[in-house]
């Protein structure tokens, strides 16, 4: 059970890291030029935002590869769905994005379904 929840508790960071790499591909995004391909090219490559957000990215994927090294696949990997809440939550903190009662009802979803897939681990 010990490693179970050390498992949850590093895919869930790995789910926040990755939320945040979102965040940095969101300002990216925000500073694209789009007049023709190589405006694209040359604002994507010079923004040091995307550089942060892949970093952030191999970062939890790497953290993820070691959570998964001993745990079942079957309740680690639905744990990521918890990214839908951080993306949602440091959208409404970075961007001011408003979270309808539908949002906290897809939130509250969220989370009772992965906890009962948590709670469905065997190891």
């Amino acid at each position: 059970m010990h490693n179970l929840k050390k498992t949850i508790l590093l895919v869930v960071f790995c789910t926040l890291l990755t939320s945040i790499a979102q965040i940095f591909f969101k300002y990216t995004s925000d500073k694209l030029t789009l007049n023709s391909v190589n405006s694209f090219i040359i604002s994507a490559i010079t923004n040091l935002n995307l550089y942060i957000g892949v970093i952030v990215y191999f970062l939890a994927a790497s953290l993820l590869l070691i959570a998964l090294k001993n745990s079942d696949l079957s309740v680690a990997y639905p744990i990521i769905a918890t990214s839908y809440i951080w993306v949602a939550l440091l959208s409404r903190f970075f961007f001011n994005e408003i979270l309808t009662t539908k949002n906290w009802l897809g939130i509250i979803a969220i989370l009772i379904g992965v906890s009962l897939t948590g709670l469905g681990g065997k190891k």
